[in-house]
């Protein structure tokens, strides 16, 4: 990388001691403060104490990343009766975060600037008005719900994401800040997913770079995989919220369908609304003796059921990438899933099996076929065991770091370019 730049940054959500979008906002912000000197645009209530902790501790830190914090307005009464209202607050929060920044412009003269988080194209902020070289990504959130599979939701999954899909289609179609915050960015658009790529040439006209939004974390995860002996029953992990787009209920019928004498157990980890509903129905297809269901771990007990592992299950339907599809390949899990949202873009046939997402029948008939390939050929297994722990390299944070740099680079280029 050449000189230290000066880039100004949008991470709404960013800690380092939390996952989801806080991490991808830590994980991309501690990754290019390496390379660049940074001034992040935080929330405050949620993410002040957490940055202020980590500084005290790492005082080093604080030497070229400048972090600002504000405050978002929030009605949580409002929220609870109508949960859309979320996005008046926080396009207010963007609005104060555009003000600071054209202040911080006028003080420091920034080389560029960058919409980090949060992911969703919903919501694009303002810094693409600054009239500086301009960074968007990674993007996601476009797209929508598998049509064919809304009646495996029950009434409220099909209510909630038929709504959702429709909602989807008109702001891809009609919203104009996201449009304009694309067009800014230019070749400094990052997708997501393949299915974000795809939607942002098609509805925006815009190329973009494609990039996961998650990385590979950096300590606490095992660099050897399991070995499966030969009398062991094939243990599979699933790990998430238990809520409809999770869709466990499509993996529990898989594993119905699976050899009555193929030797499998599942250990679930999470919690959610439909888990007393999973439940019931491993007890009605006759798994309940093989099912394991842990609730929500800490982090080092959720690892050691990992660790114990041999396969990791991913039923999403609609998800980005989860950061724990890193952990799990990083562990030595090959991951059988759908090919279907981020997974499509992250999971290869190095690594893992992917499943394609057509009609539920066929759907549930290749995730059951996938797992008895992994019962019953460990050296099929084995193989992709040691690749997932090849592949989850390919999400180093410092990696991203360096195409997050040629991206400044090149859109400061065009900018300069255009001026001249």
């Amino acid at each position: 990388m050449s000189r230290r730049l000066k880039v100004l940054v949008s991470a709404y959500a960013c800690s380092p001691y939390k996952g989801s979008e806080p991490g991808v906002g830590w994980g991309f912000v501690a990754a290019l403060a390496q390379h660049h000197d940074l001034w992040v645009l935080v929330e405050e209530e949620k993410f002040r104490a957490d940055i202020e902790r980590y500084l005290a501790e790492h005082p080093e830190f604080a030497s070229n990343v400048h972090f600002h914090f504000l405050r978002k307005q929030r009605n949580r009464w409002l929220r609870k009766l109508w949960p859309p209202s979320y996005y008046w607050y926080y396009r207010r929060w963007h609005a104060q975060a555009y003000d600071r920044a054209r202040e911080l412009d006028a003080e420091v003269g920034f080389d560029v600037a960058h919409q980090l988080t949060m992911v969703g194209f919903r919501e694009p902020g303002y810094l693409w008005r600054l009239g500086i070289p301009f960074v968007w990504g990674p993007v996601g959130g476009m797209g929508a719900f598998p049509w064919r599979f809304l009646p495996r939701l029950g009434a409220y999954g099909a209510l909630y994401y038929l709504g959702y899909n429709f909602l989807n289609l008109w702001q891809m179609n009609f919203s104009r800040r996201p449009r304009f915050a694309a067009r800014a960015a230019g070749a400094g658009l990052i997708a997501a997913t393949p299915e974000n790529q795809t939607g942002a040439e098609r509805y925006w006209g815009c190329v973009s770079t494609l990039m996961s939004e998650v990385g590979l974390p950096l300590a606490g995860l095992s660099v050897t995989p399991s070995v499966r002996l030969p009398d062991e029953p094939l243990r599979i992990v699933w790990t998430g919220l238990h809520v409809p787009r999770k869709a466990l209920n499509l993996g529990l019928d898989a594993l119905a369908a699976l050899p009555k004498n193929l030797p499998w157990e599942l250990h679930v980890l999470g919690k959610g609304p439909l888990t007393a509903a999973w439940q019931v129905q491993a007890s009605d297809l006759g798994l309940n003796d093989r099912c394991y269901f842990y609730g929500w771990l800490e982090r080092e007990a959720a690892l050691k059921v990992m660790a114990e592992a041999h396969a990791m299950l991913i039923t999403s339907l609609r998800d980005l990438t989860s950061t724990v599809t890193i952990e799990a390949m990083a562990m030595g899990l090959p991951i059988v899933c759908l090919d279907h949202c981020g997974f499509a873009g992250v999971v290869d046939e190095s690594c893992g099996i992917k499943v394609p997402v057509t009609h539920p029948a066929e759907t549930i008939a290749g995730l059951s076929l996938a797992l008895q390939r992994l019962a019953e050929h460990e050296a099929l297994r084995s193989r992709l065991a040691h690749g997932a722990i090849q592949r989850a390299h390919d999400f180093e944070w410092d990696k991203k770091a360096e195409v997050v740099d040629k991206l400044y680079r090149r859109v400061m280029h065009e900018s300069a370019q255009v001026v001249s």
